[in-house]
């Protein structure tokens, strides 16, 4: 820093003359060299490995296993005749009672106009 006596061209050059140094140290931290290791960063930071073909193969096997699982799981479940409780189907005596006097309606060959 300038002190108040010193004039402000003799802190102009000064400064004139440390502009290289401290362009230098700033682009020092940009760009790590290749085969520098870096410390941690988060993963979007990461420079992207490119994967092998056999390793991109074996992802898409397993990708593919696991999907296939869940189908098949998906399947079973569809086609599970596992019978309900007759209380979730119908909620209470009077609820089922209705549902019988609608059934016969509908199934009853008068015609309701």
């Amino acid at each position: 820093m300038s002190t108040p006596e010193e004039r402000p061209d003799d802190a102009l050059a000064r400064a004139r003359a440390a502009r290289e140094q401290m362009a230098a140290a700033l682009d020092e931290d940009q760009e790590p060299e290749v085969d520098e290791p870096v410390g941690w960063q988060p993963i979007w930071k990461r420079p992207r490995k490119p994967k092998s073909k056999a390793a991109k193969k074996a992802e898409l096997r397993k990708q593919r296993k696991r999907l296939q699982d869940a189908a098949k799981r998906r399947l079973a479940a569809g086609n599970s005749r596992r019978p309900r409780a007759r209380q979730s189907r119908i909620g209470n005596a009077a609820a089922r009672r209705d549902a019988r006097a609608l059934s016969r309606v509908r199934h009853s060959n008068a015609w309701l106009w």
